[in-house]
């Protein structure tokens, strides 16, 4: 698929856009906000999308949280950019790199169950992720009413 190709990692110059794309969905409460400040300090942890415009289309960020698992946060795809498979593509890039650096498995906390079924996640009991449940999650404001739905994905070993 042409569109592919436009996954790169994300840079410093890509903070205003990603902010913007992110907090558009937190203001709809599909996800949590993020702050210009956290995003620069988590920049290496993004992939995105750009359009054929040049304009950001989407992100994710594959966040790693111990020596056997990691985080897929921020998930967006742009409204006038979806239904053209980019968070498919963005999911499938994120389990990529959590291959590449060895990783067991992959997380998330989301709201869209069917789309994450349909590429492999299964559901977890949150308290299985100890280490965001005690790293992150306790420092949210919905920390004590989240009804984010946690799901994982096995990651398979990179082949040599």
């Amino acid at each position: 698929m042409k569109d592919q190709a436009l996954v790169r990692r994300a840079r410093l110059d890509d903070v205003p856009a990603l902010c913007s794309l992110i907090n558009g969905f937190a203001q709809r409460n599909y996800m949590l906000s993020r702050t210009a400040g956290e995003l620069y300090e988590t920049i290496r942890d993004f992939l995105v999308i750009d359009g054929d415009d040049g304009a950001l289309h989407g992100c994710a960020a594959v966040h790693v949280v111990s020596a056997s698992i990691a985080e897929l946060k921020s998930l967006a795809v742009a409204d006038d950019a979806q239904g053209k498979g980019y968070g498919r593509i963005l999911v499938e890039s994120c389990v990529h790199e959590a291959r590449i650096l060895g990783l067991q498995r992959v997380f998330c906390l989301t709201y869209q169950r069917p789309f994450f079924e349909r590429l492999g996640f299964v559901l977890v009991d949150r308290a299985r992720l100890p280490e965001k449940v005690w790293g992150e999650c306790v420092r949210c404001n919905k920390f004590l009413d989240c009804d984010e739905i946690a799901m994982w994905t096995q990651v398979a070993a990179p082949s040599s």
